[in-house]
Order: C-alpha cells, then structure tokens, then sequence
C-alpha cells in the first residue's frame, strides 16, 4: 500500500461525513467531523490509499481510482470499487459496495456516495447504518445541505434483525420516518411521518417527534410513562419530562393524573457541582384524609405534600458533609400514593473526617414517626452527635490502641431529654502461640457523664434513669483464644475452630442511666463474643462471663458449608439487667448459632437460631434462601421470634412472617413472578398484636417480556392493610420500555 497525500482533502471528507457515529439516544445522527481533528491550515494528512488502478484524465482533471479501493486515516477506512474526484468541480464520488468504518466501530453502506470537497453538501443512496452497540439506520437516501442532514424513507432500531440460527426476522420495536432532518445549531432531530411498529406491526403514529441528538450530552424530552390502576386512586397515568438545565444540572416534572382523586406533581432536581452532587424531590397534590386509626367519619382537606433530598460533598481528601431529610404532611400520604412504605422518616447532616488512622463524625438527626402508635411530640432530635476515635498501633507490648469520644443531646417537644458524653480507651493485641492459638488480648476503660429530664414522659421505666447529672465508670479486661485446626475431609477441606473467651467487668451502673440506644438487646450469633452485647452505649454488661463455641468450615469446588454455634455463662449469680427472653439473663445463656451452605450460584442458605437452654425450644428461628440462578429462582425467608419477652418492652416483641418470591423464564424472552409477605403472628406470640396467626400484607403476580431492546409487564399487587385513607385492595401496573432509546 503506498502513501496518497493528494486525495486527503478530497475523498477522506466523504470517509468523515458517512461514517459520523449515531448514538443510542439518537435515531440518526451524521454530524461533520470534530474540528479538533482536522489538520491545521496548511498541514497536510497522511492517508493511507490502496487501489488496483489508479488513472487520471488531464483533459477532464479527474482522478479514478478503482478495483477495491481501500484508503485509512486515524483509525476510519473507507472501501468501495470506485472512487472518482473532479477536480474542476470538486466533486467526489464513490460507487459500488461502499463501507465505510469508522474509529467507535459503526459501520455505514451504501450504493454510491456524493460529496462535495467543502464538506457542505452530499449524498448516500441506499444507506445502512451499522452502529457499534447493534442498532441498524436504514434509508432510501440521506443527504447534507448547509450543514444540515436529511434522511428520506429511512428506519431505525437498535434490535437484532437474526434470529440465534442466522435467520432474518423482525426487530421488536422499529421507528419509522418519510423524512427525518438533524438540526447541527438546535442539536435536534426531527421526524416527519413517524411511527412506532411493534413486532412488525405498526402501534401508534408519533406526529411531531423530535428528540436532542446527543451531542450535547441529553436533552429535553418525555421518559417512559408509567400506569396503574388502583382501588384507591382509580387509573393513574404518569408522564415524567425531562429537563436539561445544563451539563451538570437537570430537572424532571411528572404529572401524576388520577381518575378518582385529584392530580398530583413530581418534581426532582439534580446537580453534580465540583465538591460533589445532590439532589432535591417532592410530591404535592390537595386532596382528603381520614385520620390514622378512623375507618370512616369527616374527612380532613388540604395540601398533601412529601419533600426529601439529599448530597455528599467531598470538601477535601479527608472531610466531607453528607445530609439526607425527608419530611411528609400526614401519616398516610406515602402509602396512599404508593410512594414509599416507610414507617419512619429520618433526616440527618453528618461531617465526617477519615484518614488511615482517625475518625471524627459531628452530626445531627431528626425523626418523624408513621406508625399509629408514634406520637409526634416523643420524636427524637439528635443534636449534636459528636464521635472520634483515633487508632494508634504498637503501643505497650505490640497492641493496638483505640481512643473514642462521643457526645450527643437528645431533645423531645413532648418527652425526655438525655445529654450524654464519654471517653474510651481500648487496648488490643494479637498473637499466635506455638501451638498455633490465635490469642486477643483486651483492655477496655470507658467514663461517662448523663443528664436526663422529664423521665416521667417515658412509658417504660427500665429506660428512664435518674433525674439530672449521673457519672459512671466502665472496666473490662478479656482474653479470647481461637485454636483452628485444617484437615481434608470428603476430597475438600475443613476448618474446625474452637473458641473460649473470658471477660470480667465490675458491678456498673445502668439502671440509674438513661436507655436510649441499648433497647432491642437480643442475643445472637453476630454478639456472642462481643465485649458488651447490649446494641448501644447505654447500657453495659458487667461481672465474670465465659463464652465458648465452635466454628465449622467445609469448603469443595463450587462448594461452602459453614456453622457456628455457642453458649455463654456467667460465674456471679448477681440478677442480670437483661430482660427474661433475651437469652441473658440466667447464668447459663441460650444457644446461639449461625449455618450457611452455597452451591455455586444456584442454591445459598442462611440459618440463624436460638435454642432454650433448658428444653432446647427455638426462641429464634431465621431462614433466608435463595435457589436457582439469574432468570428462574425461588427465594424463602422465615422469620420467628418466640422470646416469651414481657410485652411492656416495645422494642422486643415477639413475631412471625414468612416469605416467598419466585421467577421462572419460559419460551426465551417471556417469565413469571410472583411474591406474598404473610404475618403469622399470633395473640400468643405477641399479645397486644390484634393479628390472628395468618394475615397477608401483600400478594404480587405478574407476567413479563424482555428482550435486548424492549421491555413489556403487568404486575398485579394486593395490599391488606387499611390505615386512615390507605385502603386493602387491588392495584395493576403496566410498563412499556424501548430500550436504548434516549429522551
């Protein structure tokens, strides 16, 4: 192949107009070739150029290449049977088998090609358009005038036109257009004639389509809507439009329209800034409610509203801020829209320090409770929240040293207030005996100071400690030895590990301290070794306890089989502060234990459980499994906690719920889902729970199509529960999506 300067401002333009790319979000896009790729003025560009004749004809000036021409520039090859250039026109033609292909792997043919040498004007005939990701643009002809590109006749779809065998079949969904133009200054392009065809068939005309061309990054336009039926709301139809504010700003509004009830507006806002990004959202309509707990009765009128937002900005290498708030008008407004299920609300700001060796967090928090029981003015605002710790390594004999300060205010409009702070310091080393222990040395020393008021407003007297300023001082030492052994066992290997741990902590006060975040003790796999198993800082488990255990691992090829399973007693026979039905409080705790099975990606099993130590009963009794793979599989989950807990403490009542959700693929493209969540709680189980031992929540059926380009769904949902204007009953959601289609 020799080099042929000559032809580099002449055929190579039309290399460069054909073989523009045409992205997803647009259906046609041939823009002119980046400047920023063009030679200089005066520069020349290196072709490379190949053909098995070249002629020229003095008397016309016209230059013919022909026999499989083949000329390659930056990474666009162009090929055709003939390529001709008149010079006195400046006109260049290629005829005959043309391709062309350029640098992102789209490749365009045509029957013949016209171009002028000032990359203004030109001609396709016969276009295919060939797009790197499948999509195909097929044309009678496209042409450029002024800058501007129209198509004539022309069909796009990003959809496989082969079947699996090679067959040609029709594409699932397919734009069709008499004449589409692409506006380079408006970054738009235009139909004329439009029409969507499903399947081959033609659904609905799509007059005055037009869409941003992608050059800009998006632009302004409808999504996909969205429609449900409902027994509550009627028939709902959604419509989202998008806005671009910017490259970095955006804005979409969605008129939600309802044939029982009053419309209602979403709104979301975006930006991404130099320190990060956030984002801002609510929902507003006028409507009815009745109160939470009222089956019937006068209804209340007025704005129903819910706002959230939320951003992380990233202010340096080590500090960033992160908020997120949500606030809503009324108890029911997000589940009568079906927003969200959400039964508390929670907002927070949180500046956070991180290096290698230190954490600072400076936060604040508020809470708004949904539930029926929630009273608005026993809500928790949490400012500040104050908490460091700095890790220092090799300290006193190879340790490892963490120093921790925490410090918050808890206020309540209509509850009690606790200020609290402390300072820890734990002491940690590691090492391996001789015999090959893994031994954990620790050394913990804790002091705090409280300040509560207003006790009285708490129900529950465990959790409200002493009126005004309480000190106290925390101590623990402990020594935890893991002795694994590693032998073969059914052609894998397995792990057996026992465990002993011992710690010892002096009598503590707690009782006298306020609960706040130690509430929902409970013992489990996941603390049986813990230093203190109570959940927070308010509360501390002292005296003399050993703990011991076992750890079973058994690992094959695509294969893992692991358990765990241990008990803790305690050597004073001091009353516990821990609840009866925690599993802690008698001297001999339960038994708790962990089972996990994986088989390569079809099955994956999680059984956690607390059995009685006097009778070996299941207090706790968690299932969760996942069988099958990707696109056919069954998941379970079994929940059950049999505690016998005193029913005054809330945060530890007893229930059980089951549940089920599935999906089986047939015939290709087409599955079947499904999923129910069941409360089986009993009166025996919980006895302020009005549940009768079996109550749905909710039910969902539906039936689907996906393929590479299109996405068809009816979903059926059934809800039972009935709350204020929130009503059981039926609800039906349709989706339609053309996949890589743009706005």
């Amino acid at each position: 192949m020799k080099t042929f300067r000559y032809l580099s401002w002449t055929a190579l333009p039309l290399l460069l107009c054909v073989s523009a790319p045409l992205h997803a979000q647009a259906l046609l896009r041939l823009a002119p070739p980046n400047p920023a790729t063009q030679p200089a003025q005066g520069e020349e560009r290196q072709v490379d150029f190949g053909a098995g004749e070249l002629v020229y004809d003095s008397d016309a000036d016209i230059v013919t290449a022909s026999g499989n021409v083949q000329m390659t520039t930056e990474g666009n090859d162009l090929r055709a049977d003939t390529v001709t250039w008149n010079r006195k026109t400046g006109e260049v033609r290629a005829e005959g088998s043309v391709r062309v292909t350029n640098p992102q792997g789209d490749i365009a043919y045509g029957d013949s090609v016209e171009l002028t040498d000032t990359l203004k004007d030109g001609m396709v005939k016969n276009l295919l358009l060939v797009l790197e990701d499948g999509g195909r643009l097929v044309a009678d002809n496209a042409r450029r005038e002024n800058g501007y590109t129209i198509v004539s006749k022309a069909a796009y779809t990003p959809c496989a036109v082969v079947d699996s065998d090679g067959c040609p079949k029709n594409p699932s969904w397919k734009i069709t257009a008499v004449e589409v133009t692409h506006d380079p200054v408006k970054g738009r392009i235009s139909y004329k004639g439009a029409s969507l065809n499903l399947f081959g068939l033609p659904v609905i005309a799509l007059p005055g389509l037009s869409h941003p061309d992608g050059s800009r990054g998006g632009g302004s336009g409808i999504l996909v809507p969205d429609i449900r039926i409902d027994r509550t709301n009627g028939l709902e139809i959604a419509l989202p439009y998008y806005v671009q504010l910017a490259p970095n700003r955006d804005l979409t509004i969605t008129p939600h329209v309802y044939s029982e009830v009053l419309p209602m507006v979403d709104v979301r806002y975006r930006e991404l800034t130099d320190l990060g990004a956030y984002q801002l959202g609510g929902y507003v309509t006028y409507g009815s409610r009745l109160p939470v707990g009222v089956v019937a009765g006068p209804r209340d009128r007025g704005i129903r509203a819910y706002l959230e937002g939320n951003g992380r900005f990233q202010l340096d290498p080590k500090w960033s801020i992160t908020a997120s708030g949500r606030y809503v008008t009324d108890r029911t407004f997000l589940r009568r829209y079906d927003i969200s299920r959400d039964d508390r609300l929670r907002s927070v700001v949180d500046a956070e320090r991180i290096d290698d060796d230190s954490y600072i967090s400076i936060a604040g928090w508020a809470f708004q409770g949904l539930r029926i029981t929630d009273t608005a003015g026993q809500q928790p605002v949490v400012l500040p929240a104050v908490d460091a710790r700095f890790r220092f390594d090799n300290v006193l004999w190879d340790g490892r040293v963490e120093l921790q300060a925490n410090s918050l205010a808890i206020l309540r409009t209509e509850g009690q207030d606790t200020q609290r702070a402390f300072a820890s310091a734990r002491w940690d080393r590691r090492s391996i005996t001789s015999w090959g222990q893994e031994l954990t040395l620790t050394a913990f020393a804790r002091g705090d100071i409280y300040h509560t008021s207003d006790t009285e407003l708490t129900s529950t007297i465990a959790y409200r400690g002493d009126e005004g300023w309480t000190g106290r001082a925390i101590g623990a030492l402990a020594a935890d030895l893991r002795w694994p052994f590693v032998g073969e066992f059914l052609s894998g290997t397995q792990r057996f590990t026992p465990r002993v741990q011992v710690v010892a902590s002096p009598p503590t006060k707690n009782l006298s301290i306020p609960n706040e975040d130690a509430r929902a003790v409970d013992l489990e796999d996941s603390n049986l070794f813990s230093l203190n198993r109570f959940p927070g800082y308010d509360r501390w488990e002292d005296g003399t306890r050993i703990t011991y255990g076992a750890e079973w691992d058994f690992d094959l090829p695509g294969v893992a089989v692991g358990t765990t399973i241990g008990q803790s007693y305690r050597l004073s026979d001091k009353p516990s502060i821990l609840p009866p039905g925690t599993g802690l409080s008698d001297r001999f705790s339960d038994f708790v234990g962990r089972t996990t099975v994986k088989v390569g990606r079809k099955l994956s099993l999680v059984h956690r459980f607390r059995l009685d130590k006097d009778n070996f009963a299941v207090r706790r009794n968690e299932i969760d499994a996942v069988i099958g793979g990707r696109q056919t599989y069954l998941t379970l989950g079994y929940l059950r906690f049999d505690r016998n807990i005193d029913p005054a403490i809330e945060d530890l009542r007893d229930r059980e719920e089951i549940r089920v959700g599935a999906r089986v693929r047939f015939a290709n493209y087409w599955s079947i889902f499904g999923s129910t969540v069941i409360d089986l709680t009993s009166a025996r189980e919980d006895p302020v729970s009005n549940a009768d031992g079996y109550e749905p929540v909710r039910h969902r059926l539906g039936i689907s199509y996906d393929d590479d380009c299109i996405e068809l769904g009816v979903t059926w949902r059934r809800d039972y529960e009935t709350a204020g204007d929130i009503r059981r009953g039926n609800t039906f959601l349709f989706r339609v999506a053309l996949k890589n289609l743009g706005r």
